[in-house]
């Protein structure tokens, strides 16, 4: 991609409004654009890197017999009903249609995807069964903030298991839980895992994956020395206590969910009245699990926590691109002419480049938009280079002058 073709330029500024690093800096290096609180475009950079957190996801997902299914985003009265939902869930966004028909537009799944797999469930021999998909989430609240971390319209992986017994469940949640620290740990993220009530979804103990960031709306203790951690707002324990698991001093942090796990037991089941034979031939209810992790609120949680005065530091692994070729002294027939080979060369290795192209624009402006946008390496062509590329990664202050070839090869290790 050449940047002289990108739509989405960098701001000068960061917008008024924006309170929270994720705001200010995706709309300023040009990733979302706000259209309202809580509902954002996603621009190309942006686009790039909500994908690629996806694909991480879906990959995980599989590995874990998880089957992609795409689900309907308009749900009719009648299914929340059913479960009792339509009352009780306040941040329901509800439709009146001209044929005088109510609707719900989808802020979770258990509505939808329980007729829809226990249509297809006769017997134990069926299950257990883990159905997931990638789609966008639409919550009423009252107080959309912080960026894309929290938003009234969201992009969410959102899965959900059938097991013939708890056993099988609790089973299957410690695999799936595995799995979701594998996703955080290729996000470049470090994730605890935390207790928190189970509120509107569950009335057993749910679980929450929790990122420590100064941007966090939940206050959490947790024990440097192991891996216990749990939300305040049940917990009987305060900063100094020790940990009841190895006998550490906890510690208080604010931290931002990034996934959940909800034990649905058989509520579901029963409020459709959708059941299997078991072993012994009689009627029961699946187990069900539900297992959420935000698409876009790991962008904004990401972005929270990799960047420095300058801008945005990705991780290699969503970077909109792993290249910010710049090419200097473009005036110049023969320097152009190497920056587009070298372009052209990259891409021909498979290798993602955003080539700032730009004639008309300064040495100092080409860095900065760098450094805002935040790609890991940056490789520069002008006339000091004399033949060589200077290169420098985004979270390093020193640069190297170094062949392609050599280049390359620095790349296909990282």
């Amino acid at each position: 991609m050449k940047y002289s073709k990108l739509f989405s330029k960098t701001l000068r500024q960061p917008p008024k409004e924006a309170e929270t690093i994720n705001h200010k800096l995706l709309t300023q290096a040009g990733f979302v654009d706000q259209l309202m609180a809580g509902v954002y475009s996603y621009l190309p950079l942006g686009l790039r890197v909500l994908n690629k957190i996806e694909q991480i996801v879906r990959e995980e997902m599989d590995a874990v017999e998880g089957q992609e299914v795409l689900m309907p985003i308009l749900h009719p009265k009648s299914i929340w009903e059913t479960t009792g939902g339509w009352g009780k869930i306040d941040v329901l966004f509800k439709i009146n249609s001209r044929t005088e028909k109510e609707y719900a537009l989808g802020q979770s799944e258990e509505e939808v995807v329980t007729p829809l797999v226990m249509s297809r469930v006769n017997t134990y021999k069926d299950l257990p069964l883990s159905v997931y998909q990638i789609h966008w989430k639409f919550r009423d609240e009252l107080r959309a903030k912080s960026g894309i971390l929290r938003g009234r319209e969201f992009y969410m992986k959102d899965m959900y298991s059938f097991h013939e017994t708890q056993e099988d469940f609790l089973k299957y949640y410690e695999t799936v839980k595995k799995s979701y620290l594998k996703i955080y740990e290729k996000l470049g993220l470090t994730a605890k895992v935390t207790e928190a009530s189970g509120g509107s979804f569950s009335e057993k103990i749910s679980y929450e994956f929790m990122v420590l960031t100064d941007a966090g709306e939940d206050d959490i203790l947790y024990c440097s020395d192991c891996d216990f951690c749990v939300n305040v707002e049940i917990a009987k324990m305060k900063v100094g206590d020790p940990c009841p698991r190895c006998g550490g001093k906890l510690d208080q942090a604010k931290a931002s969910e990034v996934g959940n796990v909800f034990d649905l037991g058989q509520k579901y089941g029963k409020d459709f009245n959708l059941s299997f034979l078991d072993r012994e031939g009689k009627k029961s209810f699946p187990i069900m699990g539900c297992y959420g992790l935000g698409i876009s609120r790991v962008m904004g949680v990401i972005v929270e926590k990799f960047n420095d005065e300058k801008g945005i530091i990705w991780p290699e692994s969503v970077a909109p691109f792993k290249i910010h070729l710049i090419g200097l002294d473009q005036s110049e027939e023969n320097i152009k002419s190497e920056a587009e080979k070298v372009y052209k060369q990259l891409q021909t290795e498979g290798i993602e480049v955003l080539f700032d192209d730009r004639v008309d624009v300064s040495a100092g402006e080409k860095f900065a938009t760098a450094d805002l946008v935040g790609i890991p390496y940056r490789i520069v062509i002008s006339k000091k280079t004399e033949g060589k590329l200077e290169v420098k990664k985004r979270n390093e202050k020193t640069t190297e002058f170094m062949s392609l070839e050599d280049l390359l090869k620095l790349l296909a290790k990282s």
